[in-house]
């Protein structure tokens, strides 16, 4: 299932919304590409979604959900991919 969270994060003079699938990547990213999306739209292990397409969307068949139920929904699915921790060279104390 694809899920897409509301368009909440204003970055680079837009808003944007976060688009996961709770099944692959593989899905995510045919539906993204469905979209029109470029590939480098995609950070991790989620598409970042400018509000322009949040209604597209939703009305291919992604599901509209809140930011922590996404969150949630791809980490139980084992597709949540973390930022690595920086370590400083001469701490080794995690920054991030």
């Amino acid at each position: 299932m694809i899920l897409i969270d509301p368009p909440l994060w204003p970055a680079r003079g837009r808003v944007w919304s976060h688009m996961v699938s709770d099944v692959s990547y593989e899905e995510l990213h045919a539906f993204a590409a469905g979209l029109g999306m470029p590939v480098r739209a995609f950070d991790r292990d989620h598409y970042d979604v400018p509000s322009e397409l949040y209604e597209a969307a939703v009305s291919q068949g992604a599901e509209a959900v809140g930011c922590q139920e996404l969150l949630l929904r791809l980490t139980r699915a084992g597709l949540r991919r973390r930022k690595a921790v920086r370590r400083r060279a001469a701490g080794g104390l995690g920054v991030g």
